[in-house]
Order: structure tokens, then sequence, then C-alpha cells
């Protein structure tokens, strides 16, 4: 017997083929699950995600089996998905662009289990409008990465720079910044690395921008390599392919005081009053320019090494 469900999304139906596949199987997390959890998510996540590219991590098999990291939309997927072609290093790529619901909820029925999203949108691919950087603790231990986001948030507030902070749904935190989309992704790119230096040579012992694992010495690594162009970002309210299906959730900056907050505090079947929360509201309208930011790192390096 079938199990395809169809749901009526809009003025359109989505059907979730196999909607009984179980796609987390120490929890018994079906497709049919995802697909109603990015339907319920769709208001706060899709401001997130309009017009911007997305890479697709789809686990047909669930998060057992083999996975697949997609760019290129599906030549199968329905005409009504919106999509958008952007340069690569050799060609181009059309990627999938999810502006409505019932795109999010398609995607899920792929076994899209976690889209990733660019930080650019598609019109202007090479002027990013947000900036990330991501704290990636040596282990599970949450600790060091709260105190790294404490550290990042006081260097951001003394560069006068608004951010916000989600929980990534797996070991770390994303601390995310507005920009004005007129700096290109380089230029951005740039500005990251030197804000990871700053902070990193500031506490020596606790951080570090070393890629290489076996040079980070048990320390926690500013990851700001994302910002790079055609790079993506884990979106808020994704899910992620870790036991109990883990939701990654914007947070207020006060938050990080809370114990009970770590990497995977919420899930697709915890997501408690998350939705009611709005600690991002209006973070997007005071994007800023790149060489403002880079006159006051300046003059703070300046004063911290007469300092020295």
């Amino acid at each position: 017997m079938s199990s395809d469900v169809g749901l009526r999304i809009g003025r359109r139906t989505v059907t979730v083929k196999r909607a009984d596949k179980v796609l987390f199987p120490r929890d018994g997390i079906t497709k049919a699950d995802l697909a109603e959890h990015y339907r319920r998510v769709a208001p706060r996540m899709l401001p997130e995600l309009r017009g911007r590219p997305l890479m697709l991590e789809r686990m047909p098999d669930g998060t057992d089996g083999d996975r697949s990291y997609q760019k290129a939309a599906s030549d199968y997927f329905p005409e009504w998905i919106h999509r958008a072609t952007v340069a690569k290093e050799d060609g181009d790529v059309t990627h999938v662009v999810c502006d409505d619901t019932a795109t999010l909820v398609y995607l899920a029925g792929q076994a899209c289990v976690t889209p990733h999203r660019w930080l650019s949108r598609a019109d202007e691919p090479r002027l990013p409008d947000r900036l990330v950087f991501d704290l990636d603790p040596p282990a599970d231990d949450f600790e060091p990465v709260r105190r790294a986001a404490q550290r990042l948030h006081e260097l951001l507030e003394e560069l006068e720079l608004p951010s916000g902070l989600m929980t990534t749904g797996s070991r770390g935190l994303h601390v995310v910044v507005p920009l004005n989309r007129r700096d290109d992704a380089d230029e951005v790119l740039a500005l990251a690395r030197a804000m990871a230096r700053t902070l990193a040579s500031r506490y020596e012992q606790e951080l570090t921008t070393e890629p290489r694992k076996n040079a980070r010495k048990g320390r926690l690594y500013l990851d700001v390599a994302r910002n790079g162009y055609a790079q993506t970002v884990v979106a808020p309210f994704a899910v992620r392919s870790r036991p109990g299906a883990p939701v990654a959730v914007p947070l207020d900056w006060d938050e990080l005081d809370d114990p009970e907050v770590t990497a995977r505090r919420w899930t697709v079947t915890d997501l408690g009053d998350r939705l009611e929360k709005k600690p991002w509201e209006g973070l997007a309208r005071h994007g800023r320019g790149v060489t403002a930011v880079n006159r006051r790192l300046r003059k703070l390096a300046r004063s911290e090494g007469g300092a020295k």
C-alpha cells in the first residue's frame, strides 16, 4: 500500500512520497514528521531563506545511510519551485531558491533534512548581507562555546556591530552580523578573518584561527571560512542529522547564560515556545559596511598595541 501523503499548502498540493519512511532510526522520526516540522516553522524560517541559493543536504535512506550535498536543482523538481543561476569557478550552477512554504515542504519530501543557505541573495550573489562566525569547539563540551560567544559579543559591541546568536543543532553556535550589501564577498571574508585574529590574540589560550585540527591544541576554532563566495551556512530552524533531530534555533544574547542552552537543546519534537520568540527581529535592517568596521578595527588594534 502506498504511503504517499498529499499536503494542501496554499494553492498547491505537495505530495510527500513514502511519508512513513523513517529518517531518524533511533527516534522513529519519519519523512512525514520532517515535512510537518518544516511546514510549522516556515513563517519564521522563510524570511531567512527567500531569494537565496540553497545547498540541499539529502539523506534518502535516513541519517544512518549515505548523504549528498546537492547544489544544482534536479530536473524533475516542479517548475513552480524558484531557481537561480549563479557563477562558479568553471561555469555556473542553477540552485533551488526557497521562497514559499510549499517549496520547503517539497524539499523535506525529497529527504532534504538540512537546507543550507547562501549569505547573499541571488540578485547580487557577490554582495552578502550576512557575516557569520562559526564557533567550533574542540569537543562536545559547550562551556568553551559559551565563553567564546561572550568574548565575541564584547568585540562586536566595541566595533559597534549588531549581531544575532543561534544554536547550530550540531556542536557550536553561530554569531551573525548583518551587512548592507555594498561589499564584495572577498572583502567580507577578509574582515571576518581580521576580527577573528583580533579576538584570538586577546585569548590565545582559549581561541584560535588555525584551520588545521592538529595545530589547535585544544582551543576553540573561530571559523570564518563560510563567508567566502558561494559558501553556505545552516539556516535557522533547520534540522540536523544527529540523534534526536536537533534544530538550529535563534537566541537572545541574554539566553547565553542559561545553563540549559546547548547546541542541541531544541529538537523537532521539543521546540517549545521558540516559534513565539523573535530574537532576530529587526536585525537585518541594521546592516553595516566593511569600510567603517575596518577603520574601527585598525583603531582598536593600535590602542591595544599601545597598551601592550
